[in-house]
């Protein structure tokens, strides 16, 4: 709680704060608050992405179709993080170590700190017409959706996932998507 978002405040728990304090043991991979409860570490970068092609400046909060603060605890090591190449000679941003959180982000936060050493490996594609990120890993294919509204963000989700079926398996749109009804997962980053 305390965190002034949406949830805390429907939930009554902007008011009362509770602050846990961590110890992180990284040859354990786990960590232990206060009060003796201890977790699984699952460490990712909270943000990977490219800069919009409109100038200006753009905050790495929210998320968006090239990257930001996408919370994706999936993006882990040996993953592959496909983004829509913004602009020419665009810098790639990379930030905001998590050692852990749960999908969702419930509460607007995560076990966050910071990494000693984050190897990424780069390859240009240009046989990819992506328009949303897409994700690789030990889990399967993944594609995201950033929106306001959750539904919208499902959607977007869900369509760009039905784009990746046809592509790989060669099947129309309406095998796609019955086959997503049964194969597909829809999963939430984050919330508040």
């Amino acid at each position: 709680g305390c965190e002034p978002n949406e949830i805390n405040k429907r939930l009554g728990l902007v008011e009362t704060c509770e602050v846990l304090s961590w110890t992180l043991d990284p040859d354990a991979m786990t960590g232990r608050d206060q009060y003796g409860h201890t977790i699984a570490l699952h460490p990712f970068m909270g943000v990977m992405g490219l800069p919009p092609d409109e100038p200006g400046i753009h905050p790495t909060n929210p998320p968006r179709f090239c990257g930001g603060n996408i919370d994706c605890k999936e993006l882990v090591a040996g993953s592959t993080l496909y983004l829509p190449i913004t602009l020419p000679e665009a810098l790639f941003s990379v930030g905001d170590g998590h050692a852990v959180q749960g999908d969702g982000e419930v509460s607007g936060v995560a076990l966050e700190c910071p990494m000693e050493c984050v190897d990424l490996t780069f390859y240009l594609r240009d046989d990819l017409p992506l328009t949303t990120p897409r994700i690789h890993s030990s889990k399967g294919w993944m594609t995201l959706g950033f929106h306001e509204n959750l539904h919208e963000a499902s959607y977007i989700a869900v369509d760009a996932m039905l784009d990746l079926m046809v592509e790989q398996y060669q099947i129309s749109r309406p095998q796609a998507i019955a086959l997503a009804s049964l194969v597909v997962d829809v999963r939430v980053t984050q919330i508040a």
